[in-house]
């Protein structure tokens, strides 16, 4: 292996996380990809092996979550790997390879006896749903909340909704098992809106005038302008779902002008340093139930398995890489 560069650290991928993003990468919904091929994976947790000229925040042998936000510290040059195929591209982050190069500033750093698979969970899922909640939202004390899709992301938004004290919380997905997970998380309400008119059920909750506030984690356009629809007029509808290229999504935009909020998510405005270090006191302390998110284990070479089975809905919860090796 070459030496690292400027920032870069060497990082024994221990498990990961797959988020509906890694999907929506691999269906192009934002279009050509002019860096194929390139690794996968934005979540998950290692450890440490080695730092390049300049790191700071973390050294060898520590326990690190990765993540796609900027964290603190210094942001390298991208890696590029050397294969049996040719060279593979990378981003500042990658976690579906069992060593990744990462940017020093994609990593912070956890206590080195912290669950792993918790850890990993950090890197998206638990810091962009609650970032939503914190951040995009909002949400306050005895607000009102619909969370349209209920994977990785929606269930941690429900359960951030929950520790907000939100009133009432509606979870809606197309499978059964996602609500009933999102109850077990702290949705009041759960709506399968494969089987009921979702904006009938959520009036028939809190009456004519909607939510206070609206998550679509889906990206689907028709969930969108629903998610707008069921807002009320000083409500805010959140955006987390990406839709693919060029699509485009029916809404009113009246009410725009007056006190009714439309937000655009980026990973909740999530700050890894700051919001990670919170969440694993909140763990510790046995306020948030993240173990409860992992749908199914696999290895490295099944992914194709937990790809389908996380798209077919057949899983409730994040499906989970597990690394072996030295």
């Amino acid at each position: 292996m070459p030496p690292l560069k400027i920032g870069q650290v060497l990082v024994k991928v221990l498990t990961s996380g797959i988020c509906g993003s890694q999907v929506g990468e691999i269906e192009g919904v934002k279009g050509p990809d002019k860096f194929l091929p390139h690794l996968l994976g934005h979540e998950g947790c290692g450890e440490v092996l080695e730092c390049g000229e300049g790191v700071r925040h973390v050294k060898p042998g520590d326990r690190v979550v990765l993540h796609w936000r900027k964290g603190a510290g210094l942001e390298s040059v991208p890696p590029v790997y050397e294969s049996r195929i040719g060279r593979v591209n990378a981003g500042w982050v990658t976690t579906f390879n069992d060593y990744a190069v990462v940017s020093e500033n994609r990593l912070t750093l956890v206590p080195a006896d912290f669950d792993p698979e918790v850890a990993a969970l950090f890197g998206c899922a638990v810091t962009t749903g609650f970032g939503v909640v914190n951040n995009d939202a909002r949400l306050s004390i005895g607000e009102s909340i619909a969370v349209f899709g209920a994977g990785g992301i929606g269930l941690n938004i429900v359960q951030g909704a929950a520790l907000a004290a939100a009133n009432p919380i509606i979870a809606l997905d197309r499978f059964d098992n996602r609500l009933e997970l999102a109850r077990a998380l702290g949705a009041t309400h759960a709506i399968n809106v494969t089987r009921a008119d979702a904006a009938e059920e959520i009036r028939r909750i809190v009456g004519h005038d909607g939510v206070d506030v609206a998550v679509d984690n889906t990206g689907n356009v028709e969930v969108i302008a629903l998610a707008s629809r069921v807002t009320n007029a000083r409500g805010r509808t959140v955006l987390v779902g990406v839709p693919p290229k060029d699509s485009t999504a029916a809404i009113s935009t009246l009410p725009l002008h007056f006190e009714k909020r439309l937000v655009g998510s980026h990973g909740g405005g999530s700050q890894p340093a700051v919001d990670i270090p919170r969440l694993v006191r909140l763990v510790r302390d046995g306020r948030l139930a993240i173990e409860r998110l992992v749908g199914g284990r696999y290895a490295i070479d099944e992914i194709n398995q937990a790809l389908t089975d996380m798209t077919s809905g057949r899983l409730a919860g994040r499906p989970m890489i597990r690394f072996t090796g030295p």
